[in-house]
C-alpha cells in the first residue's frame, strides 16, 4: 500500500460523505486529526512505533475522525480496526449511529460487529442438560432445585435458542435473567471443549461473526481480558490489529482491575468441599483409565482444604491478639506491601497445593474429554466437564492471588496494593498491581500493529505526563501527542467563583451551600447541581426541599427515568434542578436548552479512602515525592475539565459554570486548576 492510494481514498471517503450529509459544515480540527491518524499510521513519526495520543476536545468529531482514518488503513493493510470504548452509552453510538453513517460512502467496504465477553453467552449443553432435568453438578444439583418461575424461563430461552428466534446472548433476551441462574448456563472459559461440539453453541457463532468483521467494538474490560490471556482468544491477535481506544484515559484504571485478585478464605472451603462431595460422581463418569486423575485431584484438596481452614483460624487469632487490626471500614492494608510472616508462609504453601490442584483437575478434564470421544453426548460427562471446569476458574483465580500477594518487588519497582476485608462471614485476601504501564506495553504497545487513544481529557494541569505515567509510555519512545481544542465558544459562557465565607472543609459549608444553590438556581430553567459525595447532596436534598424546592436526584430513580424527567420539564417550560455526584461529571449529555446552568459545589479532590488510592499515594511518598501534587491534584484537575465540560455539547450552546470552591483563588494549585479548563469568561 502507498501512502498516495491510501491518502486518495481518505480524500475520496471525506468528499462522498460530505456531499451525502445535508447541511454538512467541515470542521478544521476534525480534518487535522484525521491527517495526524493518517501520518502515525503511514509510520511517517516512527515506522517502528505507531502510536498517538490525541487529545480532541467536545464537538471535534472525534469518531468520524478515527473512522475516516483508520478504516482505509485497516483494510489496505490486512488488519482489523478494534474500536474500544468505556461506557455503553459511546458504544450504542458507534454501532448505531457512526459506522451506519459511514459505510455507504467508505471504501474498500466493511462490515462490523459488537464484541461480548463469554459470559454473556449462553453454553447451549448446559442449557439443554438443565432445562431437560438431567445430573448439573452445579450449584442447582438437579433441576427440581428451580423455582417454578426460573423453570419455565429456562424454557423459553430453550425454544427460542432452537427455533433461532434468540443468539443466545444475555443482553437480546427482553426479560431480566437473575444472575444465580444465568451463572448456571453461561459459557466459561474452560467449559469451551471441543468435544462438545461448538457448530450451534451461541458464544462460538458469535466468534465467528468477529473474524469475518472488518471493525469489532468492544469495551475496555473485554479488550484487556483478551489482552492479558497473550491475545487471540476472543479478539484477533494484537500484531492484526489496529487499536482505537477511545475514553482512553480509563485504560490505567480497568487495567489494574484486570489484574487484581481475592479470595475468600472460608467461601473458597466451601466451594472446595462442596466440588470433593462430588469427585465421586466425576469418577462413575470415568472408567479405570481415570482413576490416576481423580486420585491426584483428591489429594489436592485433601490437603488444600485443611490450609484454608487453618489459615482463617489464625487471621483471626491474630486480630484478637490485636496484631492485624483492620479499620472502621473492616479493611486492613499492609503498608508498602510488606505482609506480615504468618501470611507469606501460608500463602507460599497456598500457592503450591492450588498448583497441583489445577494440575489434577487439568488431568481429570483431559479424561472426561477423552470419555466424551467415547460416549458422545453423555449428559453425565459434559455435567462432570462443567463442574470441572468451574472449579478450575476457581482455582486460577486463587492461583493469582497467591502469586499476585507473594510477588518479588525491586527496589525500583512499585509494589502491587495487597490487604484483607474483614466481613461477618469470611476473611477475604485481595491485590491489586500500581504499575501497570508495563503490563500494557506488554500486552499491547509493543505487539499491536498501531495504536490511536482519543479521549477529551488526557491532560492534566494542562500536560501529558499525568496521563503517559499511568500507561506505560514515555516521552522518547515514538509515540506521537497532538491536542486539539474544542471548536465551542468558551468566550461566550461565564465561569463565576462567588465571594464565599467558608471553604469546603470548614465545618459550615453544608449550611453555605443550602444557601448559594437557592441563589443561583434562581430564575434558571435547566440546572445541573454536582456534589463530591452522596452524603452532601442526599443532605442538601433534604434542606431545599424542605423550603420547597422541586429536585430530580440521582440515586431515587434510574439514571434515563431522571434524565428523561429532566427533558419534559425543560421542553414544558418547567424550571428543573438535577442533583448529582461524580458519575453525572462525566458522559452526561444535556445539549442546549437541556442545560444553563452548572453548579460545582466542591473541586473533585478524591481522598485516597480504597486500599488502592492510598497504596498508589504511600508509594509516591516513600519515593520522595509529593502525592498530593503528583496525583491528587493532577487527577482532581481532569475531573473537573470534565464536570465543566456538560455545560457546552453544541457549538451554539451558551450558559455559565458557578463554583463554589474558593480554593481556586486561594491556593497554591488554584491557579494551575483555573489555566487548564477551557476559556470561559471568568467572573470573581
Amino acid at each position: 500500500m502507498s501512502s498516495v492510494q491510501y491518502r486518495t481514498l481518505v480524500r475520496a471517503n471525506y468528499r462522498q460523505l460530505s456531499q451525502s450529509i445535508q447541511g454538512f459544515k467541515p470542521r478544521r480540527e476534525q480534518n487535522f486529526l484525521v491527517a495526524e491518524i493518517g501520518k502515525v499510521l503511514l509510520g511517517h513519526y516512527d515506522a517502528a512505533r505507531r502510536i498517538l495520543v490525541a487529545e480532541a476536545g467536545t464537538g471535534i468529531g472525534k469518531s468520524l475522525a478515527y473512522l475516516q482514518a483508520g478504516i482505509p488503513w485497516a483494510r489496505l493493510n490486512n488488519k482489523t480496526l478494534i474500536i474500544s470504548t468505556a461506557t455503553l452509552a459511546l458504544q450504542e453510538q458507534l454501532i448505531n449511529k457512526d459506522l451506519p453513517l459511514f459505510q455507504p460512502h467508505c471504501e474498500p467496504a466493511f462490515t462490523f460487529t459488537l464484541a461480548k465477553g463469554r459470559a454473556r453467552y449462553c453454553c447451549r449443553q448446559r442449557l439443554q442438560d438443565l432445562v431437560q432435568g438431567k445430573s448439573q453438578i452445579s450449584m442447582f444439583e438437579a433441576a427440581d432445585a428451580l423455582t417454578p418461575a426460573q423453570q419455565t424461563q429456562l424454557a423459553g430461552l430453550w425454544q427460542a435458542l432452537q427455533t433461532g428466534d434468540w443468539a443466545g446472548d444475555r443482553d437480546s433476551w427482553p426479560e431480566p435473567v437473575e444472575n444465580a441462574l444465568w451463572t448456571q448456563i453461561q459459557t466459561e472459559r474452560h467449559s469451551c471443549q471441543p468435544q462438545l461440539g461448538h457448530s450451534q453453541c451461541p458464544f462460538h457463532l458469535a466468534r465467528a461473526e468477529l473474524d469475518k468483521a472488518d471493525v469489532i467494538v468492544v469495551n475496555h474490560a473485554l479488550l484487556l481480558a483478551d489482552l492479558s490471556m497473550g491475545g487471540g482468544i476472543i479478539l484477533p491477535e494484537p500484531e492484526n490489529c489496529l487499536y482505537v481506544l477511545d475514553e482512553a484515559h480509563h485504560i490505567a484504571h480497568i487495567a489494574r482491575e484486570q489484574g487484581s485478585a481475592r479470595l475468600g478464605l472460608r467461601s473458597a472451603r466451601r466451594n472446595l468441599e462442596q466440588f470433593n462431595k462430588q469427585v465421586p460422581q466425576l469418577a462413575a463418569a470415568l472408567n479405570d483409565d481415570g482413576q490416576n486423575a481423580v486420585n491426584r485431584t483428591q489429594q489436592a484438596l485433601q490437603q488444600l482444604i485443611p490450609s484454608l481452614t487453618e489459615l482463617y483460624k489464625q487471621l483471626q487469632s491474630a486480630q484478637r491478639a490485636g496484631d492485624l487490626t483492620p479499620d472502621e471500614q473492616d479493611c486492613l492494608r499492609f503498608a508498602a506491601g510488606e505482609l506480615p510472616g504468618l501470611l507469606t508462609h501460608a500463602l507460599t504453601a497456598l500457592k503450591d497445593e492450588h498448583k497441583q490442584l489445577a494440575q489434577g483437575l487439568s488431568r481429570l478434564q483431559s479424561e472426561l474429554a477423552e470419555a466424551l470421544k467415547r460416549q458422545p453426548g453423555n449428559s453425565a460427562v459434559s455435567a462432570a466437564m462443567a463442574a470441572v471446569s468451574l472449579q478450575q476458574l476457581h482455582t486460577d483465580e486463587a492461583g493469582s492471588l497467591c502469586e499476585l500477594m507473594l510477588k518479588a518487588v525491586g527496589p525500583k519497582h512499585t509494589p502491587p496494593a495487597r490487604w484483607l476485608e474483614q466481613s461477618k462471614t469470611d476473611i477475604v485476601l485481595c491485590a491489586t498491581p500500581l504499575a501497570v504501564g508495563h503490563l500494557l506495553e506488554q500486552w499491547c504497545w509493543s505487539r499491536a500493529a498501531a495504536v490511536v487513544m482519543v479521549s477529551a481529557t488526557f491532560t492534566a494541569l494542562n500536560d501529558f505526563s499525568y496521563f503517559r505515567r499511568s500507561v506505560g509510555l514515555r516521552a522518547d519512545d515514538g509515540s506521537q501527542y497532538l491536542r486539539l481544542n474544542s471548536p465551542f465558544d468558551y468566550a461566550g459562557s461565564r465561569l463565576i467563583i462567588p465571594a464565599l465565607g467558608c471553604e469546603p472543609q470548614d465545618a459550615g459549608f453544608d449550611a453555605l451551600l443550602s444557601e448559594e444553590i437557592p441563589r443561583w438556581i434562581k430564575g434558571e430553567t435547566a440546572t445541573l447541581v454536582l456534589f463530591s459525595s452522596y452524603r452532601q447532596m442526599n443532605t442538601l436534598a433534604k434542606t431545599l426541599r424542605d423550603k420547597g424546592h422541586s429536585l430530580l436526584v440521582q440515586g431515587e430513580a434510574g439514571r434515563q427515568a431522571l434524565l428523561e424527567l429532566h427533558r419534559m420539564k425543560c421542553d414544558g417550560g418547567q424550571p428543573s434542578v438535577l442533583f448529582g455526584t461524580g458519575s453525572f461529571a462525566e458522559g452526561l449529555d444535556l445539549p442546549g436548552h437541556y442545560l444553563t446552568n452548572l453548579i460545582i459545589t466542591k473541586l473533585p479532590f478524591a481522598v485516597p479512602t480504597s486500599p488502592v488510592e492510598e497504596a498508589m499515594a504511600e508509594w509516591i511518598n516513600l519515593s520522595g515525592g509529593n502525592a498530593f501534587m503528583q496525583l491528587t491534584v493532577p487527577e482532581a484537575s481532569r475531573k473537573l475539565i470534565q464536570a465543566c465540560g456538560r455545560l457546552l455539547r453544541t457549538e451554539t450552546d451558551q450558559g455559565r459554570i458557578i463554583i463554589l470552591d474558593r480554593r481556586l483563588l486561594t491556593r497554591r494549585y488554584g491557579p494551575a486548576l483555573l489555566n487548564a479548563l477551557p476559556p470561559f469568561s471568568r467572573e470573581t
